[in-house]
């Protein structure tokens, strides 16, 4: 017997279809950083995140403890990498320009 599938409007199409809740949000930078600095550091009550106007850019700055500097930093610099494109894609979705800075 054969297994058949639906199609993906039928199950999934209200998740991939806009959903009103999902793009309604307004992008919360210095959040979204702090919640995935949170997540990678086994300190998160030592993550410190501020935001800072900077010549109309909102820069976020990243403070951690300092050996959790490598988790936040990560292998060749990825997971900075990661968040930078991460903050850049919400910025475009506000019309504004974001920058991450991890400091020492």
């Amino acid at each position: 017997m054969v297994p058949t599938f639906r199609k993906i409007g039928e199950r999934w199409g209200t998740l991939f279809s806009g959903d009103a809740n999902m793009t309604d949000q307004a992008p919360n930078p210095k959040a979204l950083i702090e919640h995935i600095a949170k997540a990678l550091v086994p300190a998160p009550d030592k993550v410190i995140v501020e935001e800072v106007d900077e010549d109309g850019e909102l820069v976020i700055e990243l403070e951690v403890a300092e050996e959790d500097m490598g988790r936040v930093i990560g292998k060749s610099g990825k997971t900075a990498r990661a968040m930078r494109n991460l903050l850049r894609a919400a910025g475009e979705k506000a019309g504004k320009r974001y920058e991450l800075e991890i400091l020492e």
